[in-house]
């Protein structure tokens, strides 16, 4: 089976570059599925092992940082493609919104896992487009009250299949049980 680039040594290359030769990338597979890929054996000392390789070397491409952020790239690049509108973050937001309704700026950013500054940037630039409306809080006319515009509404509507096919070819080369775990087991590092 080959799924967006080749197969090696049993399994399907998911990074950018081709990674045939990287045996990193038999550890990640068994630090994330529990297994070696089929007919593969380990090459480099198993992934967050706390001591470092005899050789004392430090290798990139085993550092957990470095493979999610490569996974990310891969992400970010298909988000882009599909769905050109607006980024990640901006989407994230709407579709926060669209599920919770109108928030508090802050509350939002919690919601949506973004710092003070970044959710404001970010509200900021949804407003320009006309894609949120903020009000002043009811209760309290010091807080701003975000909320989806027509416009947003419709926008993130448009987008939800778009949005959901890019999760699954991000996913695309695992299984429908490795999505599951590799999903599970991220979300016990949040």
């Amino acid at each position: 089976m080959q799924i967006a680039g080749h197969l090696a040594r049993q399994f399907v290359c998911v990074q950018t570059l081709c990674c045939a030769d990287l045996p990193s990338v038999n550890v990640v597979a068994r630090a994330l599925f529990g297994r070696y890929p089929k007919g593969v054996e380990p090459k480099t000392p198993p992934l967050f092992n706390d001591d470092p390789p005899a050789s004392g070397g430090y290798r990139l491409e085993d550092q957990i940082g470095y493979v999610l952020r490569r996974v990310t790239q891969r992400h970010l690049s298909l988000f882009s493609e599909m769905i050109p509108d607006v980024t990640t973050t901006q989407f994230a937001v709407l579709a926060r919104l669209a599920e919770l309704g109108p928030q508090s700026q802050n509350h939002l950013g919690r919601a949506t896992a973004m710092d003070g500054a970044t959710i404001k940037g970010v509200v900021d630039r949804l407003v320009r487009q006309g894609l949120v409306q903020t009000s002043a809080d009811s209760q309290d006319r010091r807080r701003l009250t975000i909320g989806l515009s027509p416009a947003g509404q419709a926008l993130f509507a448009a987008r939800i299949a778009a949005a959901t096919r890019v999760s699954t070819r991000t996913l695309g080369p695992l299984t429908p049980a490795e999505r599951a775990q590799l999903l599970d087991l991220l979300s016990r590092l949040t």
